[in-house]
């Protein structure tokens, strides 16, 4: 992890940890995107691959998962 990735404050984190357990998917994206124009992308992958990710439990991993995955298909749809 790069040393910018590891500084991150937990209070960043914090906030997409609780939108998630919420299945509030909206306030995620919005936390995402606020946390990507911060930081940048890179430092994103490496925060949720390495710091957000492994924190959540089977069932927010299996939701988040599923929020990503229909939100896909719902623009292949608007684009087909």
């Amino acid at each position: 992890m790069t040393p910018v990735a590891a500084e991150v404050s937990i209070t960043a984190i914090i906030p997409m940890l609780t939108a998630i357990g919420n299945r509030q998917w909206e306030q995620f994206k919005e936390l995402e995107a606020d946390f990507v124009s911060q930081y940048g992308v890179e430092v994103w992958q490496e925060v949720f691959n390495f710091r957000l990710k492994p924190a959540l439990d089977k069932d927010s991993d299996r939701w988040l998962l599923i929020q990503w995955c229909s939100e896909g298909i719902i623009s292949v749809k608007n684009v087909a």
